[in-house]
């Protein structure tokens, strides 16, 4: 079963300095048929003006990826990190007893354009982590490239959840297949173009919810590229 979010749908918020558009109830956004989906809590699409951010926050008991489309995005942390993310890279934070971190456009000139993503783990008060990976363009051309799991797996971070991230970018006309199992749930995020998922159309922002699939057919359309997230769920 197939149940579409479509991207106009989404929670938005425009305050000058920040674009937001959120796939799950978050901040002033509420909607009770949307509070999150299995074990994944948000998805929140950010566009943050050059100079500006997030100031020190805290989070707790909580997996938080960031995964940056274009531009820099600036991070610290009381872990004492501190750091620089880009395209092609993933950033995990376990929030684990309690962590506070900031997150600002890393440039003075450009927008940074980036999901955040939050992840309930599976077990509560473990010590903060944190994960920063790099990865070449080439890992996701018409493949998947995992970006976390809760089984180690070389060039992904590990998540406190019974959860896989993958990412995809399809030229025009590739198709995937994914192997979800009668067991799994699965979320698909589309970043930007337009793909069908077994048969159903989405286009930049579009998602879909699947239940009871054991086979996902992915296909780019009439685009010269389109990028996806999949989260593979318990």
């Amino acid at each position: 079963m197939l149940t579409i979010r479509k991207s106009k749908e989404r929670g938005h918020a425009d305050h000058g300095w920040l674009d937001s558009h959120h796939t799950f109830s978050f901040a002033n956004y509420y909607d009770e048929k949307h509070m999150g989906y299995r074990s994944l809590r948000v998805i929140n699409e950010d566009r943050v003006a050059q100079g500006r951010g997030f100031g020190a926050h805290a989070h707790r008991d909580m997996e938080i990826l960031s995964y940056v489309l274009s531009g820099k995005l600036a991070h610290k942390d009381s872990m004492g990190h501190t750091e620089l993310l880009g395209p092609n890279e993933i950033q995990k934070m376990s929030a684990g007893s309690g962590v506070v971190h900031s997150e600002f456009n890393g440039s003075d000139t450009e927008p940074v354009h980036f999901l955040q993503i939050w992840i309930e783990p599976k077990t509560r008060g473990t010590a903060p982590a944190y994960e920063q990976l790099k990865f070449e363009a080439e890992e996701k051309q018409n493949r998947f490239k995992v970006l976390a799991s809760s089984v180690p797996t070389p060039g992904a971070a590990t998540l406190n959840q019974d959860a896989k991230v993958s990412v995809a970018e399809l030229e025009a006309g590739k198709e995937l297949s994914y192997e979800l199992g009668a067991d799994r749930h699965a979320w698909l995020h589309v970043i930007h173009g337009e793909v069908s998922v077994n048969g159903e159309k989405l286009s930049t922002g579009d998602a879909v919810a699947v239940d009871s699939e054991e086979v996902l057919k992915i296909a780019a359309q009439g685009t010269p590229k389109s990028e996806i997230l999949l989260f593979d769920l318990q």
